[in-house]
């Protein structure tokens, strides 16, 4: 007679046997960014959500975090905004510059946007490079205070920021908030990441502070959610 001890045994060997080509077949299990960004691939967000505002050829949009200017393409063609597109990386400003020549209501500026003025070193991969990452591909950026930016260029409102900075919104929205700067963003389209230390917390202090002035519109949790001011 088998003892039940055994049976477990003779189990657990055929499951390990016969599901391990499946599972080899099926791959590793989704990530935890992987099954965040589902709901949002699900709503379609990127061509609903991420480019459905109240704009008009009047209006002024940062696009701070440009890459290839896919998303600033959307706005200034839908709309015909003035957008500033802010790229650090010389060798995506410099496609952008040309990929824009022809709509000289897109501006493109050669730094990134920050809490104050310095230069750092990034880690160049594609639309995921990171002063807070590490790889081979390193160059040095130029950051500019987004205060002084403001004052400079005399911007006393802005229709639409998008931030997509891979580790840096945590600064540059904080500097906003501490200036009290936030009050004149209409829409504040973030993607926040949970790669840079304390970021959640960093996070939801952020969110508390945004919620005295503006009201989530859309939220998908280190994906991408929209603040609209509340008047």
């Amino acid at each position: 007679m088998i003892s039940p001890r055994h049976m477990i045994v003779k189990t657990a060997q055929f499951a390990r046997r016969n599901l391990a080509p499946v599972m080899r077949k099926l791959g590793p299990p989704p990530s935890e960014q992987e099954l965040r960004v589902q709901p949002w691939h699900a709503a379609n967000g990127d061509a609903t959500l991420r480019v459905d505002y109240d704009l008009s050829p009047t209006s002024v949009v940062f696009d701070i975090g440009g890459f290839e200017g896919d998303w600033a393409v959307q706005i200034a063609g839908r709309y015909g905004a003035t957008v500033h597109v802010f790229e650090p990386v010389k060798e995506f400003a410099d496609a952008l510059r040309n990929r824009f020549a022809h709509n000289p209501k897109v501006h493109v500026h050669t730094f990134g946007l920050s809490g104050s003025n310095r230069s750092e070193r990034i880690a160049v991969s594609a639309e995921s490079s990171s002063v807070f990452k590490s790889n081979g591909n390193n160059q040095t950026i130029r950051l500019v205070d987004i205060v002084e930016f403001l004052q400079e260029h005399r911007i006393s409102q802005i229709d639409l920021m998008k931030i997509n900075i891979e580790g840096g919104e945590y600064e540059l929205l904080q500097r906003l908030l501490d200036y009290d700067f936030v009050r004149h963003i209409r829409d504040i389209q973030i993607q926040f990441h949970d790669f840079v230390e304390d970021a959640e917390r960093r996070m939801k202090t952020i969110q508390r502070s945004l919620s005295t002035t503006h009201r989530l519109t859309y939220q998908f949790p280190f994906v991408w959610e929209n603040w609209r001011r509340q008047s």
